[in-house]
């Protein structure tokens, strides 16, 4: 199972580069800049602040599993947290999606609708990759 799990993880990091890179765009295409002109100035550069914590999180999980794929699954404490973090934080953003995002103000369109299922299913398959990244290093501890 190891080498299939390092090949899931290196494109899973491969996918959260791509999904970074994509993120760049989304302000745009969702009209970032018009919307937050109706907040107070705070509320705008913590919205900003956040999406950019959000970026870097995302580009470093990516960074980390492209470049450290062994050190990710070599059943040490670190590796078993790091990855038990990563399954946490998209298993996360899947329930945020589901269970608080207000399904009423998405955009609508089909093209909206598939960039949705593309990165819901996405983000599902970083859970489930991270999980099992999880499950393989708590086995060799």
């Amino acid at each position: 199972m190891k080498p299939d799990l390092q090949t899931a993880i290196f494109l899973a990091g491969i996918a959260q580069l791509a999904l970074a890179a994509g993120s760049l765009v989304i302000p745009g295409i969702l009209k970032w800049k018009e919307e937050l002109s109706k907040v107070n100035t705070m509320i705008k550069q913590m919205f900003w602040t956040y999406a950019a914590y959000i970026f870097v999180i995302n580009l470093c999980f990516g960074l980390l599993s492209v470049f450290a794929v062994s050190e990710l699954l070599n059943g040490s404490l670190i590796s078993l947290l790091v990855c038990g973090f990563i399954a946490v934080y998209w298993i996360s953003r899947v329930l945020i999606q589901f269970l608080y995002f207000d399904r009423k103000s998405f955009p609508a369109g089909k093209l909206y609708l598939l960039g949705e299922v593309a990165l819901v299913g996405l983000f599902v398959a970083l859970s489930i990759i991270n999980s099992l990244a999880f499950y393989a290093n708590y086995l060799l501890i």
